[in-house]
């Protein structure tokens, strides 16, 4: 897919005008609900934007049509940055984005997408879903009249593009990084400027010149977007972002209203939508990785252990100045996140870590090897 494919009809800047502002209100017809969803991402991009379009249909499909979504990617209907106001005022009935795009109504909405060094995708769900995750997500979104559901997932991300070598931690020093929520506060401590952009702006920065580096999930969303035509150096691995949980946001009200098995049903689309997505994301990444290797001529790099030291260091003063700083909520949020944390990794880095790394060992085995 190319970059015109899918941003020729995106809004660059999140900031243009609507044009669609004077749609109809949503509406209930001949027993159909009709909402409007907003997002954040281009309009048909691969994974999150493609995933917003799926949970969409799929919602309709599984209410037998009794619900109808109307979608509207970054710019349509709001701004990329947008969604979050947007369902909150009642403009959209529901949004599809990364809550640490929303930090300035609460910082701790970023540890609902991802914490650097935190927990891997699945670990993330078992916190949401079986650790009281989700219970403490609701809690803190009551405040701004909305529920969010984790409705896709991201996987394993990269580090991202950078224009210069990143060989020691004091070469972040002076860098304008493209790096959102608490990834972002990380690399602010080894000297970076972290920037705040939606997805659709950043090709643009790298190319003008106004971020030295970024990062955006992973190849799925890189080779599209283009980067590599301006950068042909990507890092790893993610650790800002070692899972992402997009979430669907809902106007309280509006979900409040629906009769109860419709709840169930966009609940139930929810999950399959962020089960749906994660996988597509682990199958496709290597194949986007291997093509802007071969065809594009990227090189992908590991990030040096003092780096990968200096970042987690960073990383861990960030957390523990979020819960020294903040409100209770805050720190119960953090209680909870940390203890599942630890419940998890101590069975994955016995157990599935130790795999991972004997499957890298050098032995006969049929069928194509990942180089």
């Amino acid at each position: 897919m190319q970059r015109r494919d899918f941003l020729t009809k995106s809004v660059l800047g999140g900031g243009a005008a609507v044009a669609a502002a004077g749609l109809a209100a949503p509406a209930i017809a001949q027993g159909t609900i009709e909402w409007r969803m907003v997002h954040s991402w281009p309009k048909g991009l691969p994974g999150v934007g493609v995933g917003a379009e799926r949970l969409a249909r799929r919602i309709e499909t599984m209410s037998g049509g009794r619900m109808k979504i109307n979608v509207f990617a970054a710019g349509e209907l709001v701004p990329a940055l947008g969604c979050m106001d947007a369902v909150m005022d009642g403009t959209a009935e529901m949004g599809h984005d990364a809550s640490f795009y929303h930090v300035g109504k609460h910082p701790m909405l970023a540890a609902f997408f991802a914490v650097p060094f935190g927990m891997t995708s699945d670990e993330q769900a078992a916190w949401l879903l079986h650790a009281g995750g989700q219970a403490l997500w609701d809690e803190l979104n009551s405040q701004f009249g909305i529920i969010s559901l984790p409705a896709g997932q991201t996987s394993a991300q990269s580090f991202g593009w950078f224009k210069k070598e990143i060989n020691t931690p004091e070469d972040f020093q002076g860098l304008k990084i493209r790096m959102p929520g608490l990834g972002g506060e990380m690399v602010k401590k080894l000297g970076a400027t972290p920037v705040l952009l939606p997805g659709g702006e950043i090709f643009a920065a790298l190319q003008s010149g106004a971020v030295d580096a970024a990062e955006f999930i992973g190849p799925v969303n890189d080779l599209p977007m283009g980067f590599h035509q301006v950068v042909k150096l990507s890092y790893g691995p993610g650790v800002q972002e070692p899972g992402g949980t997009v979430q669907a946001m809902f106007n309280t009200a509006k979900f409040q209203e629906l009769p109860a098995d419709l709840q169930e049903i966009v609940r139930a689309a929810c999950h399959a939508g962020h089960e749906d997505m994660k996988v597509e994301y682990d199958l496709q990444s290597g194949r986007a990785m291997e093509t802007l290797r071969v065809e594009h001529g990227v090189e992908f790099r590991r990030l040096e252990r003092p780096v990968l030291e200096a970042l987690g260091k960073a990383a861990g003063e960030v957390i523990q100045e979020s819960y020294d700083g903040g409100d209770d909520l805050t720190r119960r949020i953090w209680d909870s996140y940390l203890a599942s944390r630890a419940d998890t990794m101590r069975f994955l880095r016995f157990n599935e870590q130790a795999f991972l790394n004997a499957r890298t060992l050098e032995f006969p085995f049929p069928g194509p090897q990942a180089t």
